[in-house]
């Protein structure tokens, strides 16, 4: 069941994040509905600008629609990832999305409010919800760019200004994530106390976590055995601050590097292990199995799994 992004929000704040994640093909469709549904839990599809690019729009579509008839207990939002205002916009009328995000956060602080609120207007009218960004996450994700020197912690003063200006629905916060398999170097930590500023000055308002892979270390090398070249440092978020980021807004929480990871892997070892095989349709498997598992894994650490009953029944009224 494809419900709006806002109400799964309402029932999340304060108590659970919901795991917002990207797909591009059908192993990851798969995996996806059947590592939330083993955990019970309410999920967001996010679809980027270079998923629609890549595995073309109309195709995207009919994978969700054709999951949600497979599985129909399933209870979830889609969602536009790092759109350009164009990109929001064809999202928007067509009437497929639950929520956009407009990317603004790499301009000047007057020009991302005057685009979002843009978008605002439009996607209101539709009934669907708007996401923005304040501040600027270091690392890649799809065609935003951002190196660590450049990157930004968002302004909590600015916070507050900026959705009282724009109107949009939720913001993602930069508070020390980083997008990208290449995050930190050593031990470190979110800026918690960044992050109680920004609810501090808007009570309620639902707050996103991007870049929030934890970049497992035990990927990073099985990877790297099986022929990869990923850096052996790279870290990611800390999966138990999930829960500490939660009672502080934190009610999305966004995860792709990690699945690209486990992709990865899955390829890499099945290929070397068996190298006189061709046929794409074993690792596939395996895949949409370590991927549900890993899904199931991350609902786990963000307060989602076992919830789905809980919302389904916020959702019809029962009590």
């Amino acid at each position: 069941m494809i419900v709006t992004t806002a109400d799964l929000f309402k029932i999340a704040y304060g108590k659970f994040a919901i795991g917002a994640y990207n797909i591009n093909n059908m192993e990851q469709c798969i995996g996806l509905f059947q590592g939330n549904l083993e955990s019970k839990a309410p999920f967001i599809i996010q679809i980027s600008k270079g998923a629609r690019e890549y595995a073309r729009v109309k195709m995207l579509e009919g994978l969700i629609r054709a999951a949600e008839e497979l599985w129909p207990e399933a209870i979830f939002a889609v969602h536009l990832d790092h759109g350009d205002e164009e990109t929001c916009y064809d999202c928007i009328d067509s009437g497929f999305y639950s929520s956009v995000m407009i990317d603004a956060s790499h301009l000047p602080f007057e020009e991302n409010v005057a685009i979002t609120r843009r978008v605002v207007e439009r996607a209101h009218a539709k009934g669907i919800s708007v996401e923005a960004e304040l501040g600027m996450l270091g690392g890649v994700e799809e065609h935003v760019k951002v190196d660590e020197k450049h990157a930004m912690l968002t302004d909590p003063d600015e916070a507050a200004e900026f959705v009282r200006r724009t109107g949009c629905d939720s913001l993602a916060v930069a508070i020390g994530t980083s997008h990208g398999a290449y995050k930190f170097k050593g031990t470190q930590s979110l800026h918690f106390d960044r992050l109680s500023e920004i609810q501090r000055r808007l009570p309620g308002f639902p707050l996103v976590m991007h870049g929030s892979s934890s970049v497992p270390r035990e990927e990073v090398e099985r990877i790297n055995a099986a022929g990869g070249a990923l850096d052996p440092s790279a870290r990611g978020v800390d999966e138990d601050e999930f829960a500490k980021a939660v009672p502080l807004g934190v009610t999305k929480v966004n995860i792709d590097t990690d699945g690209r990871l486990v992709w990865t892997r899955v390829h890499r070892e099945y290929f070397r292990d068996q190298p006189a095989k061709f046929d794409f349709r074993g690792p596939g498997k395996i895949f949409m199995a370590e991927y549900a598992k890993f899904i199931a894994h991350k609902n786990q650490k963000l307060g989602s799994a076992g919830r789905l009953e809980e919302v389904r029944a916020a959702l019809t009224g029962k009590s």
